[in-house]
């Protein structure tokens, strides 16, 4: 798993990330709606943080908000919450826990049945490992939310 105390230098993490998912978790950035690989994409399996690989999300809790971004009723694991008021806006951030990348936000208007919480994600923050190849990734553990 993910060594904080090793964790890739800035100039590193450039080099192995793309630019949008450097942006994004690297400097909070948000990707266009509607272009991200994820936003409509329904395949089993797990969605892990694009820098460090720690488990996030389900496809079992992935569902469609119509809001441009993948949406999800729950993490896998406890995220990172703060405050954030950019943009004149009042929003709740998530970050993964151990790299401490950018996620997206979290809000209050997620299906009700499921908890009411929509985990909007950005795309570019996330790596998918189908639930055929989660042994062979190291995530064998995960395949229990599949049966």
């Amino acid at each position: 798993m993910f060594d904080k105390a090793k964790r890739p230098s800035k100039a590193d993490l450039k080099k192995q990330l793309s630019p949008e998912a450097y942006a994004v978790t690297q400097k909070a950035a948000t990707e266009r709606p509607f272009s991200g690989q994820y936003d409509d994409f329904y395949q089993d399996g797990i969605y892990v943080d694009v820098v460090s690989g720690e488990p996030l999300f389900s496809s079992q809790d992935k569902y469609d908000a119509g809001c441009g971004w993948p949406s999800f009723t729950k993490p896998i694991t406890k995220l990172a919450e703060h405050r954030d008021q950019s943009f004149g806006m009042e929003r709740v951030e998530v970050r993964s826990p151990e790299a401490d990348s950018h996620l997206g936000h979290v809000f209050n208007d997620g299906p009700i049945a499921k908890g009411g919480l929509r985990y909007c994600i950005n795309s570019a923050a996330l790596r998918f490992i189908p639930v055929a190849d989660l042994e062979k990734e190291g995530y064998g553990q995960y395949r229990q939310l599949f049966k």
